[in-house]
């Protein structure tokens, strides 16, 4: 269940963010729009231990998670390619994100072909009560894009941490 559930936050994030940009951009026609990349992505705590976000499970702020990514452009005449790593901080609500300023020549949501990858990993959990590795290490990703606003985001699959003994009355056996 953790994919679906993990789709729908990204899917509910896009559509705010769509939403909220496009009230605050000015619409001149000759202006036009810069690329923004987006990756984000969650941690939480996998209580039962069974690599599902369960109703016992929770979000995980203060997480260090490290997120490497390459961009390439692909156009008749040039090939470009950017690479960041970077590490992040989960946020109150166990949300990562790493936003990618405009760079000449990548244009994620039109023209050229963006061919691309995204890893996140663990680095440290904020609590010594759900710290041991689960879903250390991602490439899975939900990928949304917005031509008119020129706006690509990556979601990330949710990575997670477990306690070291596993809760039996709350999870069964």
């Amino acid at each position: 269940m953790e994919k679906p559930s993990s789709i729908l936050c990204l899917l509910l994030f896009f559509l705010t963010l769509s939403f909220s940009e496009g009230r605050h951009q000015s619409h001149h026609p000759a202006a036009k729009p810069r690329s923004q990349i987006t990756v984000i992505g969650t941690v939480y705590c996998d209580i039962c231990s069974n690599n599902t976000f369960s109703r016992h499970s929770y979000f995980l702020p203060g997480v260090e998670v490290k997120v490497d990514c390459k961009f390439k452009a692909t156009a008749p005449r040039t090939a470009e390619e950017i690479t960041f790593s970077v590490n992040r901080t989960t946020n109150e609500y166990g949300w990562y994100k790493l936003e990618i300023p405009s760079v000449d020549g990548i244009e994620c949501a039109r023209g050229a072909a963006v061919e691309s990858i995204c890893r996140a990993t663990l680095i440290g959990s904020s609590t010594s009560k759900c710290n041991v590795p689960g879903y250390q290490t991602t490439t899975d990703v939900v990928y949304f894009k917005s031509r008119k606003q020129n706006i690509c985001i990556y979601g990330l699959s949710a990575l997670n941490f477990r306690p070291s003994t596993k809760n039996k009355d709350l999870c069964g056996n």
